[in-house]
């Protein structure tokens, strides 16, 4: 049965070539377009299509607000259209707050010169998507928004993000039932890994925000991104968190309570001085950041003194990294299949056998406090 895909862009030539791209896809089916976020919503209650591709600059309404509703009223897979700037960074990581899945690059020029690739990268992705856990739609219209649900005002206050009189909504994962994997024991751990990818923003935000300020262990944090969202999304971690979360950079010092978000485009590693080593990215490997690499590295350092948790994403990225963790008596925890977005990468640890725990997203903070001493 065929996807059906509803288009959103106040450009003609880009909602055409979409469809274009799209139609030429047997296995997907363009039910209608929009040209702004209020037909968008029209569009999405009518046809009930199984994927919406959204734009964010529009007249009437801008995507973000179409999300918020959308998820509202007939919560669907959004993938959004973002530019690959600091600016465009921002209103990606608004997207995703409001209840989108994903993003790609708005490229002309790459849809000129690369129309093979453009066409495999869309489909992929519709295709991802569409397969997405929608589980959590019955919640989305009472879960609070991350911003809301952040920590009181601190140094690290959260602001608003969007000047929107839309309500804040956010289309977050589903309250999954209390998992059965034991209560964690506490270990003197000296470094806490986090590796994900589709849905990871959210995510990281729902666990990151549970920290306290005096939380007793270093963190390094492996998000798919590209080189120019990894700066934007840091500086919004820091802004919710209590803990201090910032992009990584070469030399930085792990401490207790900082959190270092591997940079787009590049490889972190941890030496046993404490500090991180950012790399150019290998293009052998597939993803940049990997979080293979960065668990690799960390198991290397630190033998059995690592707790990783491999949160939702597509693919197994994490796996062969965790394999490695796990040999040196290291601590893996795994998100459940229930509150993930896409329940690629956490599958592929629970079926290696690699999975110490199996939490929900709601329990991964309190029982990373917990574990921790």
């Amino acid at each position: 049965m065929a996807v059906k895909v509803l288009v959103v862009d106040d450009s003609g030539f880009f909602r055409r070539r979409v469809s274009e791209i799209l139609s030429a896809d047997p296995t997907i089916q363009v039910v209608g377009t929009a040209t702004n976020g209020k037909e968008a919503i029209d569009q999405a209650l009518a046809l009930k299509p199984d994927v919406i591709t959204m734009d964010y600059e529009m007249p009437m309404m801008d995507g973000i607000t179409a999300v918020r509703h959308i998820m509202q009223r007939c919560p669907t897979p959004v993938l959004m259209f973002s530019s690959l700037t600091h600016e465009g960074a921002r209103v990606t990581l608004d997207a995703l707050d409001a209840g989108a899945v994903d993003y790609l690059p708005k490229n002309f020029e790459d849809i000129s010169r690369n129309p093979e690739k453009v066409k495999q990268m869309l489909c992929e992705k519709v295709h991802t998507i569409s397969r997405s856990n929608r589980r959590f739609s019955s919640f989305a219209s009472h879960a609070p928004s991350p911003v809301a649900s952040a920590a009181p005002s601190t140094s690290h206050a959260p602001t608003s993000t969007l000047g929107s009189t839309a309500p804040v909504r956010a289309a977050a994962p589903v309250r999954a039932a209390a998992s059965h994997s034991p209560t964690p024991k506490r270990k003197p751990y000296k470094l806490v890994a986090i590796g994900t990818s589709t849905g990871g923003p959210v995510a990281l935000q729902r666990v990151l925000t549970q920290l306290p300020a005096s939380f007793p262990a270093p963190i390094v944090l492996i998000q798919h991104m590209p080189a120019a969202f990894t700066k934007a999304f840091a500086e919004r971690l820091d802004k919710l968190c209590k803990i201090s979360v910032k992009e990584a950079e070469d030399g930085d010092v792990l401490r207790p309570g900082l959190a270092l978000l591997a940079p787009g485009g590049k490889q972190m590693m941890v030496d046993g001085r404490g500090t991180v080593k950012i790399l150019p990215g290998d293009e052998r490997l597939n993803y940049k950041p990997c979080v293979d690499i960065t668990f690799g590295s960390a198991a290397k350092t630190y033998g059995d003194k690592v707790l990783s948790v491999v949160l939702t994403g597509m693919g197994a990225d994490g796996r062969e990294g965790a394999r490695l963790l796990k040999q040196g008596g290291s601590t893996v925890w795994a998100q459940d299949e229930a509150s993930c977005v896409i329940y690629g990468m956490p599958m592929a640890i629970v079926k290696a056998n690699l999975a110490d725990a199996v939490y929900s997203l709601d329990e991964i903070g309190k029982h990373l406090v917990e574990a921790c001493v």
